[in-house]
Parts: C-alpha cells; sequence; structure tokens
C-alpha cells in the first residue's frame, strides 16, 4: 500500500522542498518506494519556478539534488491525496487548516518539527531562512536530515 507525504510552507521555494528533496533520498536509501512525497506552498507567488538558489546550493553541497523541483500551491485536493500533510510552520498549519474539507481531514496535518527529536515545546517550527544569509539554509538542512531520519524510521515501523 503506497503512503503520500506532503511537506507545506509559504511559497514552497525553501524549506518544504528541501524537506521533500531529503525525505526522497532517505526513502530511496532505506528502500521505500512504497512512500510518495510531494511538496507545496500556502501562496502561489512562486508557483512555476525553481527552489531558491540558495536551498538548492545548500542542498547539492551536501550530495543531495534539487534540480526537479518546480513551486506549486497548496490545494484541498492534497487532503484526499494524502496520508500526511506536515507543515513548517504555525502560519502555515493556520493556512492549510483553513482549507480543511472536514474536520476529520484536520487530524492529518501535523508540524513537521513533532517529529524533531530536538525541538523543544517553544521550538517547534523550522525557521523561514529567506530572508537571512546562508547560513539559516544550513540550520534548516540540519533540522530537515535529523527529523527525515525519524520520519523515515517511523514509517518502517508502520510496514511491519
Amino acid at each position: 500500500m503506497t503512503q503520500r507525504i506532503t511537506f507545506v510552507c509559504l511559497g514552497n521555494i525553501c524549506r518544504s522542498p528541501m524537506a521533500h528533496v531529503v525525505m526522497e533520498a532517505k526513502l530511496a536509501e532505506a528502500g521505500r518506494g512504497d512512500v510518495v512525497v510531494t511538496s507545496s506552498g500556502t501562496g502561489g507567488w512562486h508557483t512555476g519556478e525553481p527552489m531558491d538558489h540558495r536551498a538548492a546550493a545548500t542542498l547539492s553541497a551536501a550530495g543531495y539534488d534539487p534540480s526537479g523541483h518546480v513551486a506549486r500551491r497548496f490545494s484541498v485536493d492534497e487532503y484526499a491525496e494524502n496520508d500526511l500533510i506536515l507543515v513548517m510552520d504555525e502560519q502555515s498549519q493556520a493556512d492549510v487548516l483553513e482549507q480543511s474539507p472536514t474536520v476529520a481531514e484536520q487530524a492529518k496535518v501535523r508540524l513537521f518539527r513533532e517529529f524533531d527529536p530536538e525541538a523543544t515545546e517553544g521550538d517547534r517550527e523550522v525557521p523561514d531562512p529567506w530572508f537571512g544569509q546562508n547560513d539559516g539554509f544550513a540550520t534548516v538542512l540540519a533540522m530537515v536530515e535529523r527529523t527525515c531520519d525519524v520520519l523515515v524510521d517511523q514509517l518502517a515501523g508502520s510496514a511491519r
């Protein structure tokens, strides 16, 4: 049975595509071809654009391939298309929940860092590196990698 996961941030050019690329790589490494990963943004400003060049450079430097990303906007259809909707921050969470077709569907929406072993109660958002310097992208990549490791492990447990 195929599982479907989507990552959501504001513009789908930094945080959610970084998680998308890393998760796909980690799933491939784990031999998990039964999980489909996508990403999107709550805003449509960057629809059709590639990933932010700083995010792409950070991923490339770490050995990932960001070249296939094309930004797209989150739609209500993603509730039907995905088993898990992982949002990068509370604003994206609110925006996604606002589009929920039913209250029951809202259970699919979780903060990405709920799975981060280093997250604390007051620190559960992935910071948006877009306005900062390159080191912000490295910080996001570190969060994404360790969180995706936990997600892949949890998916492996659910496959047993």
